[in-house]
């Protein structure tokens, strides 16, 4: 695999208050926001601790080894290119999903002031013999508006290669546009399967993790505390997607759904009868997988009709300002409850996170959030692949190299699977503590995974899949 060593620079950090749940960062987080309809993407789970999570279970993924930590002094870059890199970055930073959007785009930022040999300002980047300059466009969440911008990148700008977005249905859009043009792709942070399953196409990357890792992460601890279960959804693809990938996964892990997977409309504010059906299961224990600002009601719904008391609960950990307006009024129900989640800036234990978070926080006056991994992430992945390249920004020479491509970040490593370019990446299972707790450090890590999705590529290119499971984690 190609390797990719980013700058170092090893940093004494303090975990400080977080709440990235703003349209814009602000350094006095005092309140935390409800959820809006950024929530989705990134729906994720949680369970009843054991003493059995003291250590990993045979069922769940063997923790990773710590990162190598990269040298405190590396050499200049040895790339050279003919003229600018154009890269455009769109997310969503006013919009309804602009609390992950600037999460993104910070991280994106850092990541390459991180990994440059030199930050020139107004977002241009000197690396080797390389001026990297990065046009961000703000999409406000909508797919009409990232296909414009996502043109007008290209035919005007003429950028070498994309990054982006938010919403999954607007990378949908983004991901047709950049291979009519022959433009790689960076996805971060959509988490839809079918990015890199039916809507696949070989520009296509990504760094964010899609909803089948969540569910392999969260589903190996889940089964081995209970035998049954049922799940809520929305009634869209997102939901879909998530609750097909839930239900392979814990069945895969040994687990049955003992009712049909309830749908309900994304902009449910009475979830009674939802919840009812759910009390009324006999599983052993209820999944989520949803988004929007019905969290509230519903986990209120659910204490309301002893279901946080009668049923274990799976439904990933999100942001963390998110974490505190859903949670709180449930908290006796929900402290000392254990999930699964993609990033927390307290899980990973390596130089380039503590270079993250040391770098929101003077910036933001708040330690990174869900998303900041997944676009620093991006950035240090475009720097890999130009190491690679030797600074060679045609699409077959980028292409060439971004598949396979291994490279570190806040996360550890990131491996690029070369059969439908799915990033492999560390995940996490962490018990939450405390909802109070200063710099929102709530969570105790439990155990490190790794998990390796099915290849989700559609009939006609599922040749590309090789030796991968197809489908399901099964492959049937």
């Amino acid at each position: 695999m190609k390797k990719f060593r980013g700058l170092t620079l090893i940093l004494l950090i303090a975990v400080l208050v977080l709440s990235a749940c703003q349209p814009a960062a602000t350094a006095e987080p005092t309140e935390a926001p409800q959820p809006t309809e950024a929530m989705a993407e990134p729906t994720e789970v949680m369970a009843e601790p054991t003493e059995a999570m003291a250590e990993p279970t045979e069922a769940m993924a063997e923790p990773t080894e710590a990162m190598e930590e990269p040298t405190a002094e590396p050499a200049m870059a040895d790339v050279t290119c003919e003229e600018p890199v154009q890269v455009g970055l769109i997310t969503d930073l006013t919009g309804g999903l602009a609390v992950y959007g600037v999460m993104m785009e910070r991280g994106f930022r850092i990541g390459m002031e991180y990994g440059a040999d030199e930050a020139l300002g107004d977002n241009t980047y000197q690396y080797g013999d390389c001026e990297i300059d990065v046009l961000v466009r703000d999409d406000q969440g909508d797919a009409e508006t990232t296909a414009t911008l996502a043109r007008e990148l290209i035919e005007v700008d003429q950028v070498d290669m994309l990054v982006g977005t938010v919403s999954s249905g607007s990378t949908a859009t983004l991901q047709e546009i950049a291979a009519e043009n022959q433009i790689p792709l960076i996805v971060a942070p959509a988490a839809a399967n079918d990015i890199t399953g039916v809507n696949f196409n070989e520009y296509t990357f990504r760094t964010s993790r899609e909803n089948y890792q969540d569910f392999i992460n969260l589903c190996q601890y889940l089964t081995t505390e209970y035998s049954t279960f049922v799940q809520i959804a929305p009634d869209y693809s997102f939901g879909y997607g998530g609750a097909q990938s839930a239900r392979d996964a814990c069945t895969f892990y040994g687990g049955e759904f003992v009712a049909d997977d309830i749908f309900a409309p994304l902009d449910t504010t009475d979830f009674t009868s939802y919840m009812e059906q759910i009390l009324d299961s006999g599983a052993d224990a209820w999944i989520v997988t949803w988004a929007g600002a019905g969290f509230v009601p519903m986990f209120q719904t659910a204490a309301d009709l002893g279901i946080l008391d009668n049923l274990g609960m799976g439904a990933s950990y999100f942001d963390n300002a998110t974490m505190v307006a859903v949670f709180s009024p449930v908290a006796d129900k929900m402290v000392g409850q254990t999930s699964g989640i993609l990033y927390h800036y307290t899980a990973p234990d390596n130089a380039i996170n503590d270079y993250l978070v040391e770098k929101v926080m003077e910036e933001a006056g708040v330690p990174p959030d869900l998303f900041d991994a997944d676009g620093m992430n991006a950035a240090l992945m475009i720097l890999a692949a130009l190491n690679e390249t030797g600074g060679d920004v045609s699409s077959d020479a980028l292409l060439q190299a971004m598949e396979g491509l291994e490279f570190e970040g806040p996360k550890g490593t990131i491996s690029i699977r070369p059969e439908d370019h799915v990033a492999i990446q560390d995940m996490y299972i962490v018990t939450l503590t405390d909802l109070s707790a200063p710099d929102f450090a709530m969570f105790d890590l439990v155990t490190t995974t790794r998990p390796e999705p099915p290849c989700l590529l559609p009939e006609d290119m599922q040749d590309r899949c090789g030796d991968l499971a197809i489908g399901s984690l099964s492959g049937e």
